[in-house]
């Protein structure tokens, strides 16, 4: 058995693990995300004496995840207060000397999800976590999709909803996806976060159409094989087939493949790594990250 390292690194929590080559966690611990003198110390007293042979680190953004360039494992332009352009890779060789890789939380998702996951034996997938913030990573090829940096899925602009007023929270663009359709962005509008508000209520029809938008736009551009939807908003299982529906009606027969038609309930599905999906391709990447 090989002993791997994860990281599943969140603005809210960190979320550190044990686990194996074949995705099973073996010992997981979480605690809040405070200071990164803080935070790290906690991350660096749960490894030590592990005998880890491989260290994956998926983060939350935005980072530099382009191996070779001269910010390589800094988390960067975020508006988390003290953690801008800190080099999170560079604090973990200071105590462990083995491999690691270091990409978003989201495409470490992704991966894990085509790896052991609702994407096993794909050749592309697509994972979006809706929750305090939206991201997106991508696999295609059976590889991360990155390119000048890594893709920025959740803050892409969609078209608004014909009765929101909300004028979207993202201290950088507004009223993009994320501004318009993340966690903060329904508790704002509605003064009452997305887990009290019934499944019936006015939210969830906005939700569905701001969510279906961007599905529609990755779906046009990616084309990826199944689309994965975590994070706290899809916990609220009323969501997925209003999102799937809206889907269909926006893409309006458009890609004929029969995973948009019969088969859209087991296109866009909830992750199948349940609550460890983060965690789980926080081990994808430290198993990648062997093989280079």
């Amino acid at each position: 058995m090989t002993v791997l390292g994860a990281i599943e690194a969140g603005g809210t929590k960190f979320v550190c693990g044990i686990g194996t080559e074949h995705g099973e966690v073996l010992e997981r611990v979480s605690f809040p995300t405070t200071t990164p003198e803080e935070t790290m110390a906690q991350v660096i007293a749960f490894f030590e004496g592990k005998g880890i042979e491989a260290l994956g680190v998926g983060s939350f953004g935005p980072i530099d995840p382009i191996e070779g360039s001269p910010t390589y494992g800094y988390i960067t332009t975020t508006p988390k207060p003290h953690w801008g352009q800190y080099n999170i890779i560079g604090k973990l060789k200071e105590h462990f000397d083995v491999p690691m890789t270091f990409d978003t939380d989201v495409n470490g998702a992704a991966l894990g999800e085509a790896t052991w996951g609702a994407a096993q034996g794909l050749d592309s997938c697509l994972y979006i976590t809706v929750g305090t913030g939206i991201g997106a990573g991508a696999v295609v090829g059976g590889k991360m999709v990155h390119g000048l940096s890594h893709p920025e899925m959740g803050h892409i602009i969609v078209r608004r909803h014909p009765e929101d007023a909300y004028e979207g929270f993202c201290p950088y663009h507004g009223d993009c996806l994320e501004g318009l359709a993340a966690g903060p962005a329904i508790n704002k509008r509605w003064g009452q976060p997305a887990y009290e508000l019934p499944s019936d209520h006015k939210a969830w029809e906005i939700e569905a159409h701001y969510l279906a938008h961007a599905l529609m736009n990755y779906v046009l551009i990616l084309s990826p094989q199944k689309i994965v939807m975590g994070g706290g908003v899809m916990k609220q299982e009323h969501l997925f087939p209003m999102v799937r529906s809206k889907l269909q009606e926006l893409l309006a027969g458009y890609v004929q493949h029969k995973s948009l038609h019969a088969g859209i309930e087991q296109y866009v599905v909830p992750p199948g790594l349940g609550d460890n999906a983060g965690l789980c391709g926080s081990l994808a990447l430290a198993k990648l990250s062997l093989s280079r």
